[in-house]
């Protein structure tokens, strides 16, 4: 007799149901342990968990993107993650419940997920082929034969008749628990499939965690010679001693990150190639990262700014920036500006990791500190943020310009081609915006009456900051002190004492860029060119 038609004559009470429920999870655990060797010996991006969050985010609306950036900041990739692994636990307890009833039906729909991750997997961009579908196939197939296996353990002996007084027999915990079932077999396998999981699982990620080696022992190897253009010194009024203001150098531990990437890369210098090509390219050329290094370097401070961060947000900060300059490198394989007669308009920097951004010709060439960087405050790249190389570029925002793990440009036109962002709704060029944020007092702080300080930053970058003005509930507009600027590409500190009075009070900032440009105050979301408005903070003065 078939296993359909003998589980069919099995009645699937709530306890056995409950057991393959269990049983449905260990499958998917087993499932996720046995994946992560093959992970390692593949590529740390073809797990099936990756994979599907990679597909996930690349098929989530813009909107929801912001809103899960402006709600979770960089702990958007861990909410996803642990998103899909309690979704996945819930199909699992399913799986194995249905799998009570129809045995092979519920593995056959670990497959299904196997399956599932199998064609994410191949499908994203940076896909190295079939081999990314190992990881998902393999772990699908070990968790669906242990549940087939577990399931078996629970049918493996008829329950008695319903009228029968001897249907059950009573738990330990009290509960009833199908008559005949195979107890022993099913927890002994149940606990050997727990453990062995639980050691494959660990074996994996230490596999995992030792993989990126080589690319670690590159990084440490690498030496910066001194740059042919140093940056000037930052004058040493530029930060300002105020407790609670950001500091003027953003350390790279603390410097934002809003990518796409749920595992960071990591690439390995000695084999890193950059390639140039595409329209308007009279010489193509491929470059290693010692060809950059060999080449005159600039050192450049420069703020940047996310496209996502929310009036008053975090997403910005400043850094010493070392690199090669992008013009040049252009330049050399015979690349014009549009407004020289250059045949493209864009040009579209790719990621190891697939990731396309967009970015207009004439303003990579137009004499800013574009550059390819290769160092960021005074040491190699970490690999959160691009190693071995990205690009930075002053007065864009990042969704149009800052490209980190970058591996080919190639040139063309915005009328042929929309990279990743303008494909989910986001401009096709994009300025940044005048800004200004308050960081001191913090918003409901309850200071002492008397002397407060306000402070905060402001940026324009490409522009300068010229101006910064301070308002208190709805008087007139106070004009702040500003710190020594160090470049028009970086933001600037400012400063207003307030002689707090008690109760409650509303600050306002606003900034005013060299070009005459005073900061609007008309509320804009971060889609599709950038948030713009004042920023408040509502305090209490006690």
């Amino acid at each position: 007799m078939r296993d359909e038609e003998k589980d069919q004559q099995v009645r699937p009470g709530w306890p056995r149901l409950a057991l393959g429920a269990l049983s449905g999870v260990l499958a998917g655990l087993a499932s996720l342990a046995v994946a992560e060797p093959v992970t390692a010996a593949v590529r740390p991006q073809s797990s099936p968990v990756i994979a599907v969050g990679g597909a996930s985010v690349d098929a989530t609306p813009a909107g929801v993107k912001d809103w899960a950036i402006r709600h979770f900041g960089t702990n958007d990739k861990f909410v996803l993650q642990f998103g899909i692994l309690v979704v996945l636990a819930v199909l699992a307890l399913v799986l194995g419940a249905l799998a009570v009833r129809f045995r092979r039906g519920g593995a056959a729909g670990v497959l299904l997920f196997g399956a599932v991750g199998a064609v994410a997997a191949v499908s994203r961009p940076d896909s190295t082929g079939i081999t990314d579908a190992l990881p998902s196939v393999v772990g699908a197939v070990a968790g669906a034969l242990l549940l087939y296996v577990l399931v078996g353990r629970l049918t493996a002996v008829r329950w008695p008749a319903a009228q029968s007084g001897s249907a059950t027999e009573e738990a330990g915990d009290g509960l009833s628990a199908p008559a005949g079932w195979d107890r022993r077999g099913f927890v002994l396998a149940a606990a050997s499939a727990a453990a062995a999981s639980a050691v494959v699982g660990a074996v994996g990620r230490s596999l995992n965690a030792s993989r990126g080696q080589d690319a670690i022992a590159s990084r440490e190897k690498v030496v910066l010679p001194p740059p042919g253009s140093p940056a000037q010194p930052v004058p040493k009024r530029a930060g300002l001693r105020i407790a609670g203001i950001s500091p003027f150098v953003t350390p790279g531990s603390d410097f934002y990150r809003v990518d796409t990437a749920l595992v960071v890369p990591r690439v390995d210098a000695t084999t890193w190639r950059l390639r140039i090509h595409g329209k308007g390219v009279r010489r193509p050329g491929v470059y290693s990262f010692d060809d950059l290094l060999r080449r005159e370097l600039i050192e450049r401070d420069i703020t940047l700014t996310c496209v996502s961060n929310e009036v008053g947000g975090p997403y910005v900060g400043n850094a010493r920036w070392v690199g090669v300059r992008l013009a040049d490198l252009l330049a050399e394989c015979g690349v014009r500006p549009p407004s020289q007669g250059g045949a493209a308009d864009q040009l579209v920097s790719r990621s190891v990791d697939g990731m396309t951004i967009g970015s207009p010709v004439e303003d990579l060439m137009d004499g800013r500190d574009a550059m390819l960087a290769l160092g960021m405050n005074g040491e190699p790249l970490p690999f959160a943020h691009g190693f071995p190389v990205r690009m930075v570029v002053p007065g864009l925002y990042g969704f149009v310009s800052a490209c980190k793990w970058i591996k080919d440009i190639e040139l063309t036109t915005f009328d042929s081609y929309d990279p990743y962002w303008v494909k989910r709704g986001w401009a096709r060029s994009a300025p940044v915006k005048t800004g200004s944020r308050i960081d001191t007092p913090e918003p409901f702080a309850r200071p002492g009456a008397g002397t407060v300080m306000i402070a905060g930053v402001a940026w324009a970058q490409h522009r300068g900051i010229d101006k910064v003005e301070v308002r208190i509930d709805d008087g007139s507009w106070q004009e702040a002190d500003l710190a020594a600027e160090d470049t028009r590409d970086t933001w600037r500190q400012w400063s207003l004492p307030w002689q707090a009075a008690k109760g409650g009070h509303t600050l306002t900032v606003r900034a005013t860029d060299r070009t005459g440009a005073v900061q609007t105050d008309k509320r804009t979301h971060t889609i599709p060119r950038g948030a713009s408005g004042w920023h408040s903070v509502v305090v209490t003065v006690d």
